[in-house]
């Protein structure tokens, strides 16, 4: 008689437990990345304990998503999506860890499987959530966490120090003045990002 399906709380592979909610690197069919995955549901296919099938959602890497890989998408940036699907237990090649862009920028210590999500993709579809984005500097590009930013004290706009062909060494200090704003007054020229877009 066929052992009826359960749901697991957790369960353990190569010494690690997982649990629901737990993001995790997928062994991918190929020579390809690591697929990354939430795990939604441990489910126990038969009497064997270590016959266990995940239920998960994926994470898409922009050049998995419509479009492909651009200019403002950090190096370890993953989208969200609404597409589930089943792996074995087995197929786990470890842990890692998807935040928000706050949380990944608050990270003291960033590692490889430390990734960071700002838009959800439906794949069917091929849409993205939300479909624009603000942009800054004089790049006009949306914000990137990987590409550090200064604000100008008095247009409130924010620039990339290598773009204004300046240091790194403005991010640490107490004040800055962009180049239209120390200008003389005729060569001003500001620029809300709230008002300019560009779509994902």
């Amino acid at each position: 008689m066929k052992a009826k399906r359960k749901e697991l709380a957790s369960a353990t592979y190569d010494g690690e437990e997982y649990k629901p909610g737990d993001c995790v690197l997928i062994n991918p069919d190929a020579s390809a990345p690591a697929y990354i995955a939430r795990i939604r549901k441990l489910v126990q296919q038969s009497s064997d304990p270590t016959d266990v099938e995940l239920e998960v959602t994926w994470f898409y890497r922009p050049e998995e998503a419509v479009g492909g890989r651009k200019a403002f998408h950090g190096e370890s940036e993953v989208f969200d999506s609404d597409h589930q699907d089943k792996a074995p237990l087995a197929a786990i090649l470890g842990r890692c860890f998807v935040h928000d862009v706050r949380r990944y920028e608050a990270l003291q210590r960033r590692t490889e499987n430390d990734f960071f999500m700002r838009f959800r993709y439906r794949p069917r579809s091929k849409q993205f959530e939300p479909d624009r984005v603000p942009v800054y500097c004089t790049c006009e590009l949306p914000y990137n966490p990987d590409s550090p930013m200064v604000m100008c004290d008095e247009c409130n706009e924010w620039y990339h120090p290598r773009c204004l062909k300046l240091s790194e060494d403005v991010l640490n200090q107490e004040s800055f003045m962009c180049p239209s704003c120390s200008a003389p007054p005729m060569a001003k020229k500001q620029r809300s990002a709230a008002e300019t877009a560009v779509a994902v």
